[in-house]
């Protein structure tokens, strides 16, 4: 096997693509992986997952020093923000991971190609991928398997195209070089929750403007409305079951129309910034698919059987590109999945405990079923729900907003789902998803001893809730 030929390449290093190099040069692989960014980490590490999290987490400090440091006794005076630094810390955030991922490549001799990939054929045990490489020049590669692992983009509305200025995707509105005035966001998904916090906290107008009648669509409706009641307290304005019309730009101001989908009566926002965040496509453009045969269904997404592999034999894809939810960790499953089947070693990974992670404050957190599904199922259940209100840590925090709620079958007493919404929400819901790997009860989490005084006491409340024997509330 000469330099330019593989056992596997790998195209796309976002968290599916560099993950599964790595894990496949655990496994004795010689491997590639192909990124055309510069940097790898993909989306998730230059411009969402990472990013956004780091303005959030400093956009909170913020807020808590202007809101809430006083009842601690703190007096700080006036709070000034310098959001040149709060941008230079973010990225430095970035820098160090990007380059950290480089790292583990090399201690893994994983060989890392800068440039675009696209597969030119398959032939006998042999995959062709030609690569415009990052500096001008152009390289062809071998590979007995490939995995694309390409992400995703965010999605433009036809009538409402990004124009990176006014016009915002989640890439730009993590950048905006001023704190807007106005920043209204189409769609109350998570991208759009997330980042109209960062910028309510640090002193914009958000108006958030939602087709459905309801934020986030997808989750338990308790734990939506939950979230909803406590972030309009915190100033963001809720414009639901609103179809946006379209925005015109007047100088540095954009018109935003929607349509208020009771009454058919028109509405318009005068704002500086829109954030458009319906939602993201699969980038699945330009990677040479017609070559080996692959199609897309209508959303652009890649056919796959139960071990990942399309139906061009030896090409395999996973993470945003495949069904399923567009998650970071779940793109991650099913990269190290892949290439352990490949491999030989039983690949894993189960859709029924996969959590989903909404980072405002409160966080809210989920894994497995909502009691919409489960009641729609027609399976018997009951659920138990603690407050934080109830809950020692939280008080003394002065983070008593939300609950837990455990949904288990009625009969069974085995965990179907978990929903919280609170303080520290993400670092909750791991515990509920190993009882669900485990094909766990709730009993099992009520019977499972919790420091005192934690957070994850609420979630062994919620536990004992669902057989009527909480014991603080």
């Amino acid at each position: 096997m000469n330099e330019n030929e593989f056992d596997l390449v790998v195209i796309g290093g976002g968290p599916a693509g560099y993950i599964a190099s790595i894990r496949a040069a655990q496994l004795g692989m010689k491997t590639a992986c192909i990124e055309k960014r510069g940097t790898l980490g993909g989306t998730c590490l230059n411009v969402g997952c990472i990013p956004s999290k780091a303005l959030l987490e400093s956009s909170e400090h913020y807020h808590q020093a202007k809101t809430k440091f006083s009842k601690h006794g703190i007096m700080l005076g006036e709070v000034n923000l310098d959001l040149g630094a709060m941008m230079k810390r973010k990225d430095s955030i970035v820098r160090q991971m990007t380059n950290g991922i480089e790292g583990l490549f090399r201690k893994n001799k994983v060989t890392y190609i800068k440039g675009h990939g696209k597969i030119t054929a398959s032939a006998g045990d042999w995959k062709t991928i030609d690569v415009a490489l990052a500096d001008g020049k152009s390289a062809t590669y071998k590979a007995k398997k490939i995995l694309l692992a390409t992400g995703s983009e965010p999605a433009a509305l036809p009538f409402l195209p990004f124009d990176g200025k006014r016009v915002l995707s989640s890439t730009e509105a993590l950048m905006i070089p001023q704190v807007p005035k106005h920043l209204v966001v189409i769609g109350g998904g998570v991208i759009g929750l997330e980042l109209g916090s960062v910028w309510a906290r640090l002193g914009s107008k958000v108006t958030v403007i939602e087709f459905q009648d309801r934020i986030l669509p997808g989750v338990d409706r308790q734990a939506g409305d939950e979230l909803k009641k406590a972030l309009a307290k915190q100033g963001l304005e809720f414009k639901l079951s609103h179809k946006c019309l379209g925005a015109t730009a007047h100088g540095d101001t954009m018109i935003v129309e929607a349509e208020n989908m009771a009454d058919d009566s028109k509405v318009r926002f005068e704002c500086d910034y829109v954030l458009v965040s319906t939602g993201r496509r699969p980038y699945t453009q330009n990677l040479g698919l017609e070559n080996v045969g692959l199609k897309t269904d209508k959303m652009g997404r890649i056919e796959i059987n139960a071990h990942f592999e399309t139906t061009a034999s030896g090409i395999y894809a996973v993470g945003d590109i495949v069904d399923g939810p567009m998650l970071a960790h779940k793109a991650e499953e099913e990269g190290v999945a892949a290439v352990e089947i490949m491999a030989g070693v039983p690949g894993h990974v189960n859709y029924e405990a996969i959590p989903n992670v909404v980072y405002t404050w409160p966080e809210l957190a989920s894994v497995g079923y909502t009691e919409e599904e489960v009641k729609a199922s027609n399976t018997p259940y009951k659920t138990g729900v603690f407050p934080f209100i109830a809950n020692g840590r939280a008080k003394t925090m002065d983070e008593v907003e939300g609950f837990v709620k455990i949904i288990a079958h009625a009969t069974t007493d085995k965990v179907l789902g978990a929903h919280i919404v609170g303080p520290r929400a993400s670092d909750m819901i791991p515990e509920v998803v190993s009882v669900m790997e485990f094909g766990g009860s709730s009993e099992d989490i009520a019977r499972t001893c919790h420091a005192h005084p934690t957070l994850s006491e609420a979630v062994k409340e919620a536990a004992l809730g669902v057989d009527k024997r909480m014991l603080n509330f």
